[in-house]
């Protein structure tokens, strides 16, 4: 898209929560713009998502960094087949930290494989596992692994009290209806905005909004208008925008609920 066709980001009376984005991937300079002008659209807190044994410190000391930075701790699916018990025990000690507020992202990619599957149903099941016992919720990825994921999340019905999100969901609504009966809440993101995502809107509108999360996965699926570029924090306002335009609401309207679910789930002492 043109620049000229860019429009200026919409800034809401609501303060937005991000809850699922990357800034460890971001060196110095482009971590301080980016924060900044994060704030200055209206972006109250960030969580940084943990996804490997390399980045588990630096999402934290992050976190800390940071006074309107939150981190979580897990294995990502793609890494499973490097979560061991060393490193299972380091995300237990870490997720105490109480700038933590999630063990994540966890779950199973069989889109790419890039981990063998029995791997990543076995590291999955560690990491709901850690969460039961610590009381902490979940951040769940799922690609291409609709049936396993129902059965695992089937298994820890008893157990995995505060639930959880399902991250970037673009799944079956299948699993969407299954998911959102067992008291998980779901998150969207800039693919909401995409051409070909449908299946993406079909979901959301399916999807209470007590029971929907906002989020980038910047620097990934920038939203449209600004596809093509790197996306970041900022441009959650456009997903908040997409959103509320798929339910018929105010986007002040569903922010306010937005706010609420983000806080429940992460921040359940504000709720």
């Amino acid at each position: 898209m043109s620049a000229s066709r860019r429009r200026d980001i919409p800034r809401y009376r609501t303060p937005l929560i991000e809850t699922h984005c990357h800034l460890d991937y971001l060196d110095g300079e482009q971590l301080t713009a980016t924060l900044q002008r994060s704030r200055d659209v209206g972006i109250q807190r960030i969580i940084t998502i943990a996804v490997s044994p390399d980045n588990l410190g630096p999402v934290l000391a992050l976190a800390h960094r940071e006074d309107d930075v939150w981190a979580t701790q897990g294995i990502h699916p793609h890494e499973a087949e490097g979560l061991d018990s060393e490193v299972l025990e380091r995300i237990r000690e870490q997720a105490g930290d109480p700038r933590v507020v999630a063990i994540g992202e966890i779950g199973l990619d069989y889109f790419y494989d890039h981990a063998d599957r029995r791997a990543q149903w076995r590291a999955f099941e560690q990491q709901l596992a850690l969460a039961a016992d610590l009381d902490l919720p979940v951040v769940i990825h799922t690609r291409e692994a609709d049936d396993d994921t129902r059965t695992i999340l089937e298994n820890f019905r008893s157990s995995l009290r505060r639930r959880g999100v399902i991250h970037s969901f673009t799944s079956s609504l299948e699993l969407a209806e299954f998911c959102l009966g067992e008291g998980f809440m779901l998150g969207f993101n800039g693919i909401t905005t995409f051409n070909r995502a449908d299946n993406v809107r079909e979901v959301v509108a399916a999807t209470p909004i007590e029971q929907l999360l906002l989020e980038t996965d910047s620097p990934y699926l920038t939203p449209v208008p600004y596809r093509g570029k790197p996306n970041a924090p900022y441009y959650l306002p456009f997903v908040a925008e997409k959103v509320a335009a798929i339910h018929g609401l105010d986007p002040e309207i569903l922010l306010e609920q937005v706010q609420r679910n983000s806080l429940q789930l992460f921040f359940p002492d504000e709720a």
